[in-house]
């Protein structure tokens, strides 16, 4: 009857056993190749060594990236202050030119109205020998002021150094 009762199941059940087996064959081939996978600790680090390189590598690239990025941003904000500061330098020198020019301008004035004050009290105020050589004076500048630092210097040097 076992005979009967396997031979009734016989070819099917051949037949399924079979699969099975190679279905527990395929898993445990499966299961053995990832258990020998876990005993090989060199593999495994050289594979996470591999992993972390790269992931290093793509960092680096990343940093550089972010480096070079950073530093046209400095360039192009210290350019923008460079130009500010020129254009703030411009306009302040700009700004003293034209004072020195309202300066100057002013200066002059007052010296042509004093040096016209001067030559009509010479024409009409001073005595004779005084008012042509204040009209003289006032008409040539630069020679009296230098004949009158020489007058200066020998006044000095004659107090200075008395004759004994």
């Amino acid at each position: 009857m076992t005979n009967k009762a396997a031979g009734e199941t016989g070819a099917e059940g051949a037949e399924e056993l079979r699969r099975q087996i190679e279905q527990t064959r395929s898993e445990l081939g499966d299961t053995v190749e990832e258990l020998a996978g876990k005993m090989d600790v060199k593999g495994r680090a050289q594979a996470r060594a591999a992993d972390l390189r790269d992931k290093a590598g793509a960092m680096t690239v990343q940093l550089r990236s972010s480096a070079a990025q950073a530093g046209h941003t400095v360039q192009e904000r210290a350019t923008k202050a460079g130009h500010k500061v020129q254009d703030t330098a411009t306009r302040a020198g700009h700004q003293a030119h034209e004072r020195a020019l309202k300066a100057g301008h002013t200066a002059q004035d007052r010296t042509t109205r004093t040096r016209h004050t001067l030559e009509d009290r010479a024409d009409h105020g001073m005595p004779w020998p005084a008012g042509p050589v204040v009209k003289a004076a006032v008409r040539h500048p630069r020679p009296t002021l230098l004949i009158g630092a020489a007058v200066l210097a020998i006044a000095v040097v004659s107090w200075r150094y008395p004759k004994k």
